[in-house]
């Protein structure tokens, strides 16, 4: 009888959940058809490592990328395909949202509110705009947390056996899972929920995530720790600027501002509220998560993000509560229409809906100036977007500069160059253009290592300066200069070298060229 009770509550509201991850769906649809951005530099990357497939990345663990190798395979590598999967993943993390509030019995305007609060927070439409881990942790988060609340109304025990493949899945996606083991361990402890660790059923599940996650930790064992490499690095050189005031005041800025009452509000509700106290174990994971981030001192706001969709379903819950009270009609209506007018406001700044010349007018419209979060040079636009652009024409100059070596001398050539974006575009555009071999120190592609380069090798050098690399070689020409509008400065004006004669063998200059951040 109760579990047709529960299905029922389930069923009840449904149509407003779809309706909210349609509409999610198709704003991201949308922007991979019709916005004429291009790929994200990232995406180049993952598509590289996707025909890479290994146990382990410098940078990630590797589901994302186990995906993203079946995801090409099914629907090509287009750009509308390789976003496709995080389009349909952002749309399920709100029907999974709406599902947690109808499991904590809220009704229609809850859902409302929960929903549209979620799809309004600027950093969630942007981490679902292109292909990374990022999406998957938003949806894995959110299906754990759904789980737990399953878990603590229905008592079914076995349910910690999908806990446990879901961490395990969340683990082998990206690394700061980990936040969400540790603050759901400490919950078990501090509520009564510390029950079941008189049962096999927590450490069953502990076993099992491991188990799937142990792919990478052994990948680390035998690379030299490289993943803690990097984040040791990206930590003191890319972040080292981010403290505690910078990662709060970017919370409510990535959240959008008008979408805090509603997420303060879920605070509230898991800790002070008589039925949210009931699953205050969620609650403990954020505040858990929240002190792991502030002590770590360089913390992104962004890292915290997914911990979000199961405050939004607590804050619409509360929200609905007060709703009913004297003055409930200044709440029940105004506060969704006024976050979804926000969700209008803002969207462009987070998804590339508008075209980019319309996005500039409209940001100048409003006075806003573009922003980057590892505090490079920036012109028109911020770095999210600018790093969509140039990527190809970069692909096409260096087309022609090999193109304009004798045959043989081709033969013998490969390309250099300083990231993994510069590296990942050419890659992936040599099968429009001519273009030899690429190679990189940064990160995984330095793992991978220099081919068939050899010290009589031309090496075709993206970057850097005349003077720098004639340290390493005899013979410097700077053969042409990318000219890319809209893209980073620093990939804009971007000289192509022909640089010959290597005074040194490849592999004793390799290892100076690594690095990992």
């Amino acid at each position: 009888m109760k579990e047709e009770s529960s299905g029922k509550i389930l069923i009840k509201g449904m149509w407003i959940i779809i309706a909210f991850s349609v509409l999610d769906l198709l704003i991201h649809f949308y922007s991979n058809l019709f916005a004429n951005y291009g790929f994200f530099m990232d995406e180049f990357y993952y598509i590289a490592c996707s025909k890479r497939l290994a146990a382990g990345y410098v940078d990630q663990p590797p589901l994302s990328i186990y995906i993203l190798a079946l995801s090409r395979l099914l629907f090509g590598d287009s750009l509308f395909a390789i976003r496709l999967l995080p389009a349909l993943s952002s749309a399920v993390t709100v029907f999974i949202t709406g599902l947690m509030v109808k499991k904590l019995n809220g009704k229609n305007t809850a859902l409302v509110i929960a929903c549209v609060s979620l799809i309004a927070a600027p950093i969630f439409g942007a981490m679902n705009t292109f292909y990374s881990m990022n999406s998957f942790d938003w949806l894995l988060w959110s299906l754990t947390a759904y789980l737990i609340i399953v878990l603590i109304q229905d008592k079914k025990e076995k349910l910690w056996i999908w806990i446990g493949i879901v961490m395990g899945l969340g683990l082998l996606n990206k690394v700061g899972f980990l936040w969400l083991g540790f603050g759901f361990a400490v919950g078990l402890l501090f509520t009564s929920e510390r029950k079941y660790l008189k049962t096999r059923w927590p450490y069953l599940a502990a076993v099992i995530a491991l188990l799937i996650f142990s792919p990478f930790i052994i990948w680390n064992l035998t690379h030299n720790m490289a993943h803690l490499e990097f984040i040791r690095n990206a930590t003191s050189e890319k972040y080292s600027s981010l403290n505690a005031i910078s990662f709060i005041a970017g919370l409510f800025l990535i959240l959008n501002p008008l979408t805090a009452a509603v997420w303060l509000s879920g605070i509230y509700y898991f800790f002070f509220q008589k039925d949210g106290k009931q699953i205050r174990i969620l609650g403990i994971i954020f505040l858990v998560s929240f002190i792991i981030l502030i002590i770590n001192g360089h913390s992104k706001s962004e890292y915290l993000a997914p911990a979000f969709p199961v405050l939004f379903a607590g804050g619409g819950i509360m929200f609905e509560k007060w709703s009913r009270l004297k003055f409930g009609a200044l709440i029940k209506y105004p506060v969704p229409a006024i976050i979804f007018l926000s969700l209008v406001f803002l969207s462009p700044l987070s998804i590339p809906i508008l075209p980019v010349e319309k996005y500039i007018n409209y940001t100048e419209s409003i006075g806003l100036k573009p922003s980057s979060s590892e505090n490079k040079e920036l012109d028109e636009l911020p770095q999210f977007y600018a790093d969509m652009f140039g990527w190809e024409n970069m692909a096409s100059t260096v087309s022609k500069v090999y193109s304009s070596l004798p045959p043989e001398e081709q033969e013998n050539t490969v390309v250099f160059t300083q990231n993994y974006g510069e590296a990942g575009a050419i890659e992936y555009y040599s099968k429009k253009y001519k273009l030899p071999p690429v190679i990189s120190g940064h990160n995984n592609y330095w793992l991978w290592g220099y081919g068939n380069a050899t010290k009589n090798s031309i090496i075709i050098i993206v970057g850097g300066n005349k003077t720098d690399h004639l340290k390493s070689f005899n013979s410097v020409e700077e053969a042409s200069v990318i000219k890319s509008a809209y893209a980073m400065p620093y990939e804009n004006n971007l000289p192509v070298y022909i640089c010959q004669g290597l005074k040194r063998p490849v592999k004793d200059t390799w290892p100076g060229v690594k690095h990992y951040d």
